[in-house]
């Protein structure tokens, strides 16, 4: 997480210095913890602590209770699956399923090599093309067992 000439938590200082008259600053602090760096690291839960005069306890709850936190890098590819009732209905569970074999992984998890993480998502708005996934930044939709295949390839190999 080192960004060179500046240590990680005196990045996290800055962050917070930059809300520090906000409301509820520490969730948006997080965000751009997580932007920064790619994941929440638990070496700045005390900077974050410390620094807005909360528990660690309180920081460590947010950042696991938002699945939008990681608390390890990501994959080189992000896949998020939808889950929710309009993609279920049409095979998001099977899809989901495919994608676990495929992978060799869960959903949470990231593959060995650091290739690819699969994630799940509750909504990505693109409710009438489901079963709907994520690839990197990118919406897919109408997505099948071959179709994810074939971007997971492409992304993977690029």
């Amino acid at each position: 997480m080192n960004s060179p000439g500046t240590s990680v938590a005196e990045r996290v200082r800055a962050l917070v210095a930059a809300h520090r008259g906000d409301r509820g600053a520490l969730l948006p602090i997080l965000h751009r913890i997580q932007a920064e760096f790619g994941y929440v690291d638990s070496e700045v839960v005390p900077v974050l602590a410390a620094e807005l005069n909360i528990s660690r306890a309180d920081v460590h709850g947010v950042i696991t209770f938002y699945t939008d936190f990681r608390s390890e890098p990501a994959g080189r590819t992000v896949l998020k699956l939808c889950r929710a009732e309009a993609c279920q209905s049409v095979g998001a569970e099977r899809l989901v399923a495919h994608a676990e074999q495929v992978l060799g992984i869960k959903v949470g998890q990231t593959t060995g090599d650091g290739s690819v993480t699969l994630e799940q998502v509750f909504c990505l708005g693109n409710c009438a093309l489901g079963p709907a996934g994520q690839l990197n930044e990118r919406v897919q939709g109408r997505l099948t067992p071959g179709r994810l295949d074939a971007l997971l390839t492409e992304a993977v190999n690029r």
